[in-house]
């Protein structure tokens, strides 16, 4: 048997075995996404490419998850890990069986190219809706669970998971190609490294490169960034984004022509090319750009990710996973559960959950209210039912149900034919005619997303403010001016500013194929709402800084208490917790937490902390959270490791160390600062800490 087969040798020994034993054409082929067959040594075609960031994407029918910023609202590190597993189970069914049938076309390998950990900085920002939020920290434990999730703990890899983008990405999106995002020393380690290092630790398989240049060097060939990943010790695959390499020669200017710019990816150490760039490897060969050794040590890399799928193995543990657990019973149960853990009530102020007794109708408006596309955001699959906001509303309501459509999302007008403001009238007539209006507005992933990706029509993804469509604020003023009781329900992957006093506000995400039963299931108080902001909510975009602006200054909850309309880490309930006796012991950390209402909640405990140095950020960082559900009534006492990034800080050299000498440790249902008090009526309780600098 050839080494390369034989499982008893390492996947780097059974690597350098198999590259040894192709020619440097074949090597080179290899390092192209879609890698072709090897015919001569048995080895079939493999393509790269696949998505699986709420769902196993692009390639038919599988569970849709809420969309990642949704997930992260969940703050639950042990729902992310089951979410990692479902999607990477349906994955290697659908691979097993999409591979018996000869198909091996792009979306339908078990590589996924996700999760998304950079950043969500700036709320304009179209693929925020892709991330974990804005907060490094809770990027990386949702992240790190996802990964786990995907690869999971055999020897053999269930799947490859994939950090990107790497790193300093965020926006805009209509420059990305040509961008230079400058970032100092010391917001790379404090923001914009801090998940990539956490995931290379915990052994993601792939990172994927940005298109954007970090301060002055493209992503995909940056000195600084491969560095760190050999710094952290990073074992895996290093992938282009798709056509980031095309963006060195003809946006970025860095390199002459195609050749030069292949030259300068390889030997920078971009292992695989999303794209076709690679095309030119031969010739950056036969020129003397890079040499036979550059070329082999790219192709142990790739092939030593394939040997690690068991790609090259006769059996392995997951070749018998049956096509019937894609989007099976139990896997449509958990993502219904999580979009009712997902959603955020912002406000309320009585009037949820709804007594169905009290009316006699109900008005359910707006552009997103029977709206597919509102459920999904980007990077999704395919679900084989779905369940929109009226639909859920519909079954869960026995009185009589009025719909209208009300405006289109974005458009002046829904018929093309008609004259502006086609469906306002029907809105206001429903609107008369209820006892009790839902308006369903917001974006799609027609609106924001990524630059290209959906027939973005709005700044090539990026969003221009934080209101609503002009089409949606005509509607919702015009629906406001009735009188009646308005529930208003949003769905976008970002922040959104309705600029109303409705009676009460659910922001929904992107919530996925169930996502109408679970809002019906809110409304009526089936289930309490527990979901938490991951990103800060903020009153106007013109008082935030420049968008193209990397520096944290002015940014997120952790160096800004302006313009602040809902904070990182808010969200009410049908109950009311509160949080008492914080104490610590060593690294333990542990708060007693009360259920003093009438309805059984889930809630999440977050902790903070601050420390004295001068290097620290200005105000409370995460550093800890457990989900848990109460009854009314019920107590229970939650407990964390305070992580040893808490009690560190970073210096404008980027150094971190411990600096602080003392801290204060924050524990509660919102974060520490006047306005989440305010707005939830709780108040976090707080435990001094001290610790001497190393």
């Amino acid at each position: 048997m050839e080494k390369f087969r034989d499982a008893s040798y390492s996947p780097q020994e059974r690597a350098e075995d198999l590259t040894d034993r192709l020619t440097v054409e074949e090597q080179a082929a290899q390092l192209i996404f879609d890698a072709p067959a090897i015919e001569r040594l048995g080895i079939p075609a493999y393509n790269w490419w696949n998505e699986g960031l709420h769902g196993d994407a692009r390639a038919g029918t599988a569970t849709m998850f809420p969309q990642a910023i949704a997930l992260a609202a969940m703050f639950d590190q042990g729902a992310m890990d089951r979410i990692g597993t479902v999607v990477s189970t349906e994955a290697r069914a659908k691979f097993n069986e999409f591979s018996k049938h000869g198909d091996r076309d792009i979306y339908k390998g078990i590589s996924l190219w996700s999760p998304n950990i950079n950043i969500f900085r700036d709320p304009r920002w179209g693929r925020g809706q892709e991330t974990y939020g804005e907060d490094p920290f809770l990027t990386a434990q949702l992240g790190k669970a996802f990964v786990h999730g995907l690869q999971g703990d055999e020897k053999i890899l269930r799947t490859a998971a994939c950090a990107k983008h790497f790193a300093v990405h965020s926006g805009p999106e209509a420059t990305r190609h040509a961008f230079d995002a400058q970032s100092d020393p010391h917001d790379l380690e404090d923001t914009y490294l801090p998940a990539f290092r956490e995931l290379v630790g915990v052994g993601v398989e792939i990172v994927m490169g940005a298109y954007n240049r970090v301060n002055g060097e493209c992503a995909c060939a940056s000195t600084m960034l491969q560095d760190k990943l050999s710094e952290w010790g990073f074992n895996g695959h290093f992938v282009s984004d798709y056509g980031a390499l095309d963006d060195f020669h003809l946006h970025h200017k860095v390199t002459a022509d195609a050749v030069q710019t292949t030259a300068l990816a390889l030997k920078s150490g971009c292992d695989l090319n999303a794209g076709r760039t690679y095309d030119n490897l031969i010739e950056a060969y036969q020129a003397g750009l890079v040499s036979k050794e550059d070329i082999r040590n790219a192709c142990v890399h790739v092939m030593r990710s394939r040997i690690r799928l068991g790609l090259l193995d006769d059996k392995t543990v997951y070749d018998d996973i049956p096509y019937s657990v894609v989007s099976c019973a139990e896997h449509k149960a958990l993502t219904l559960d999580y979009a009712r853990k997902s959603m955020v009530l912002l406000k309320n102020n009585g009037i949820l959950p709804l007594v169905s007794e009290k009316y006699q109708t109900i008005g359910v408006i707006g552009p997103n209210a029977n709206s597919r596309q509102a459920l999904e955001g980007n990077y999704c699959g395919t679900p084989d039912r779905y369940i929109t906001f009226l639909e859920g509303i519909q079954d869960a309501y026995s009185g009589r149900i009025l719909y209208a459509e009300g405006c289109h999302l974005y458009k002046d007008r829904v018929s093309g034919l008609a004259r502006a403001n086609d469906r306002l009238a029907e809105a206001e007539t429903v609107a008369e005619q209820s006892d009790l209006i839902i308006l369903c507005v917001g974006l799609d992933a027609g609106i924001e997303g990524e630059e290209g990706d959906a027939g973005n029509e709005f700044a090539s993804g990026d969003k221009i403010d934080l209101r609503l469509p002009e089409p949606q604020r005509l509607l919702v003023e015009k629906v406001m001016s009735k009188g009646k009781p308005v529930i208003i329900v949003t769905a976008a992957g970002s922040a959104i500013n309705t600029e109303t006093d409705a009676d009460a506000i659910i922001h929904a995400w992107y919530p996925g194929q169930s996502g109408g039963r679970a809002l019906a299931d809110i409304l009526f108080g089936k289930v309490s709402p527990s979901g938490k902001l991951p990103v800060t909510f903020y009153e106007s975009a013109d008082k935030l800084p420049a968008f193209d602006d990397y520096r944290m200054t002015g940014r997120t909850y952790r160096y800004t208490r302006e313009n602040i309309l809902y904070p990182f880490g808010y969200g009410l309930t049908y109950s009311k917790a509160v949080c008492s006796d914080l104490r610590t012991d060593g690294n333990t950390a542990s708060v007693k937490i009360e259920n003093i209402g009438t309805a059984d909640t889930d809630e999440v405990v977050q902790f903070y902390m601050k420390d004295d140095s001068d290097c620290a950020v200005p105000y409370p960082a995460l550093c800890g959270f457990v989900r848990v559900s109460l009854k009314a009534g019920q107590q229970t006492t939650v407990s964390i490791n305070i992580p040893q990034c808490a009690y560190e800080s970073v210096d404008s050299n980027g150094i971190r160390a411990i600096r602080g000498t003392n801290y204060t440790l924050y524990a509660g249902t919102c974060q520490p600062d006047p306005l989440s008090e305010q707005l939830t009526g709780t108040v976090c309780v707080s435990a001094a800490i001290s610790r001497k600098p190393l």
